[in-house]
C-alpha cells in the first residue's frame, strides 16, 4: 500500500477532505472558516520549509486555537491540532 503521509499530495488531500467537512458542518461561523484556513495554510507553508515569520506563526497558532474551540467535530479537531503542531512544534520537543 502506498503511504500518503508527509507527501504534498497527501497533505493536499487532507486539506480538501477537511474543507469538505467544514462545508458539511455548516454550523460554524465565517470566523471559524477563516481561522481554519489560516491555520492549515500556514502549516502547509511550514511543512514545505517556506519562510514563515514568528509573527505569522503566532497569528496562525491563535487562529488554530480559535478554530479548535469553535468546532465540536473530532475529525476537524484532529486536523487543526496536527496543523498547530506543524506550526509550533510538538509539546516536549
Amino acid at each position: 500500500m502506498v503511504s500518503l503521509r508527509g507527501s504534498v499530495f497527501g497533505r493536499s488531500l487532507s486539506v480538501a477532505i477537511f474543507a469538505g467537512l467544514i462545508l458539511a458542518a455548516g454550523g460554524a461561523g465565517a470566523g471559524f472558516h477563516e481561522d481554519a484556513n489560516l491555520c492549515l495554510a500556514t502549516a502547509d507553508r511550514v511543512k514545505r520549509s517556506e519562510d514563515v515569520s514568528p509573527e505569522e506563526k503566532s497569528a496562525a497558532h491563535e487562529a488554530c486555537l480559535r478554530a479548535l474551540a469553535a468546532t465540536g467535530n473530532i475529525v476537524q479537531k484532529y486536523h487543526l491540532q496536527e496543523a498547530d503542531f506543524d506550526i509550533m512544534g510538538r509539546p516536549g520537543q
